[in-house]
């Protein structure tokens, strides 16, 4: 573990030394400046705002936890919530200071340049995910060893993960959507246009959803998945190499990922999505090798490197399926019935989407059947930490995304050449897809950690079975699928009415301010940044709550037996529901840029209005519903892992009294 805690560290200084690369190249001319100044400071105001919020809930868990559990697990509680806050403010710090970075060196080098900065300011998130992950765990383990007390740490990056995801994707949607349905659809200017005054909201919802948010999320993905099999491992026969390797395996997959990013450097003069795919696949080939000789070197023989390897070789095949149905044929197909109208364009889009779920989830079943062949449960733990595994480098091209995005924005706002809006929308539309992969990564190891949870879940309540045929049981299988599909409503229902906020705001100022609509004068884009961040400040706190209490309910109220029936019913759900909306809105997202980049006629057509229609139906899908199913249903097999031994107790109290 001493060798797991200093590669972290290194991996820390690596992350910090890469930023501070960053801050020595130029920012560009004052507008630039300007611009990218007002982003950062937007998105920090928010990360800040939403860290209070989620400090006065891990307070409250805290005590609870340290009440009816132990202190030692509230501290480690303690320890993973803030290792998650600190990933997503050392990553959201760099990418709002790499965004006019990468414009300029767009504009003044070329796509490579711009390539390669944007490329390096996503990797300060990636490696900080990964590290702290390796460095969290290693921490806990030196100091109490007990596998109970460092579920702790999962539990409490699952907290701020969800929080995080749902504020921060309620926050970058309504404002997409509120700046685009005035803007491009009413006003009819162009997107990023500095005349309306949603747009560096927008620019900030980049970071605050696609940066901070799902850096978050990743990395409890990351560490659930390490628990969760150091949790079955400590069950079994000579616990300790079992405990320990999947904390040597991210430990190996923490260096294959820098020497990754580093890979970088000489790649970035191949096409941008060769250059991105090489150094994932330089990264894995690097992490493979490192894992079957410490499976070789650990228990004297590579059975268990099967299950790791079935693990990212699914990882990469959901990252190739996602990326066809959101860079391939269907979102041509899409663009097509963009001639007939916005109704076509939604239903083409939605039958794309639910054609998209059929080749991952069998990829999911094809994984988990070979991990489990070779590994047991034990193993379909491993083939979800070997899926994550190199978490550095799928976050680092998955990061890239929102500061190309914001690149764009600044050389549209700045009024530069568009030839270099070209470039940055090349990689932007290149990052939606990196951004797909990367959700794809999520939700696939979510289904993969959910199975690891769900094992450990038995053996610490003494569950045996789920006998289907026990009403109890079916009551927890519909309560637990019903349980996605409200998290759906109410996080669409919450950016629908922060959207709207948005839109009054927007079309109030084009109203009364004189001059606006002739860039004669400039826009309030304060307000509509503080309209955007209470709102979804506001509508977080629901989803948060329903997602931790709802096992608590049914543990308590209906037994172990039903809880085990309500997580497979989430499970399910939540996967399907979650690869849906992540490719669906991607591919509409897409469909749109195929259009603007020329085809069927291009920008300002009316094919062109109905694929932005068809976008901000898509904006909602991929980056927030979507998001927060994989969230979801690990947070509520993490909820019931730390908790099963209590439920156990407490139900049976219950049952007495009546």
């Amino acid at each position: 573990m001493v060798i797991s805690f200093v590669t972290g560290l290194i991996g820390i200084l690596f992350a910090i030394g890469t930023f501070f690369m960053i801050l020595k190249k130029p920012e560009g001319t004052d507008r630039m400046r300007d611009i990218s100044h007002e982003i950062h400071e937007g998105a920090m105001s928010f990360l800040s705002l939403e860290y209070r919020i989620i400090a006065v809930f891990a307070a409250v868990m805290f005590a609870v936890i340290s009440r009816f559990l132990s202190l030692h697990t509230g501290i480690a509680y303690v320890t993973g919530a803030s290792c998650s806050m600190l990933a997503g403010f050392i990553g959201m710090n760099a990418a709002t200071r790499c965004n006019a970075r990468t414009c300029e060196g767009a504009r003044s080098s070329g796509i490579s340049e711009a390539l390669g900065i944007a490329f390096r300011g996503g990797s300060v998130m990636g490696i900080t995910v990964a590290a702290l992950g390796v460095t969290g765990i290693s921490i806990c383990y030196m100091a109490v060893g007990d596998i109970s007390i460092i579920t702790g740490f999962a539990l409490g990056a699952s907290s701020v993960a969800l929080f995080a995801r749902v504020g921060g994707g309620i926050y970058t949607k309504a404002a997409d959507m509120g700046a685009d349905l005035v803007g491009k659809i009413e006003a009819r200017i162009p997107e990023d246009d500095p005349r309306n005054p949603g747009v560096i909201a927008d620019n900030v919802g980049d970071n605050v959803g696609d940066t901070a948010g799902m850096g978050a999320d990743l990395f409890e993905s990351y560490v659930g998945s390490v628990i969760a099999t150091m949790a079955i491992g400590a069950t079994m026969a000579n616990p300790l190499n079992y405990l320990t390797f999947p904390v040597f395996l991210i430990t190996i997959g923490l260096v294959a990922s820098m020497l990754g990013v580093m890979s970088m450097g000489f790649l970035k003069r191949l096409a941008p999505q060769t250059a991105l795919r090489n150094s994932t696949l330089i990264s894995a080939v690097l992490f493979l090798a490192g894992a079957y000789f410490a499976a070789q070197r650990m228990f004297g023989e590579t059975t268990l490197f099967w299950s790791i390897l079935a693990g990212l070789g699914a990882g990469i095949l959901i990252g190739v399926e996602s990326e066809y149905f959101t860079s391939g044929k269907p979102i041509r197909d899409i663009a097509e019935s963009a001639r007939t109208g916005p109704a076509t364009t939604i239903v083409t889009g939605l039958s794309i989407a639910f054609e998209s779920t059929i080749l991952p989830v069998l990829t999911i079943c094809g994984a988990t059947l070979i991990a489990y062949k070779f590994g047991g449960l034990y193993g379909i733990g491993l083939a979800a930490v070997g899926m994550l595994s190199t978490i550095g480098i799928v976050m680092s091209t998955d990061s890239y995304g929102p500061i190309a995005d914001n690149a764009g924005g600044i050389a549209e706002m700045s009024g530069l050449d568009k030839s270099v809006r070209g470039i940055t929308d090349k990689l932007d539309s290149l990052g939606n897809t990196t951004a797909a992969i990367g959700k794809g990564f999520a939700i696939g190891s979510a289904a993969l950690t959910a199975l690891a949870l769900f094992a450990a879940f038995q053996k610490v309540t003494g569950l045996t079975k789920i006998d289907l045929v026990r009403p109890v049981s079916i009551v927890g299988l519909f309560i637990g699928a019903l349980i996605p599909f409200s998290m759906a409503s109410m996080t669409m229902k919450a950016v629908g009415r922060a959207a709207n906020k948005l839109v009054q705001e927007i079309r109030r100022q084009f109203r009364e301010i004189k001059g606006l609509m002739e860039g004669a004068a400039k826009p309030d884009t304060h307000t509509c940044i503080d309209i955007v961040t209470k709102s979804a400040l506001k509508e977080m706190v629901l989803p948060g709550l329903v997602a931790i209490i709802s096992p608590v309910l049914v543990g308590i109220l209906l037994g172990v037996e039903a809880l085990g029936g309500f997580l497979a019913g989430a499970t399910v759900s939540g996967v399907l529901l979650g690869i849906m909306m992540s490719n669906g809105g991607g591919a509409w997202d897409n469909a749109k840029k195929w259009i603007e980049e020329g085809n069927l006629g291009g920008k300002g057509t009316d094919v062109h209005a109905a694929a932005i229609v068809g976008d901000t139906v898509g904006d909602p899908f991929k980056d927030t519903a979507g998001p927060a199913m994989n969230i979801l249903i690990k947070l509520m097999g993490m909820v019931s892992l730390v908790f099963g031994a209590l439920f156990v107790v407490l139900h049976e109290r219950l049952i007495s009294l009546f």
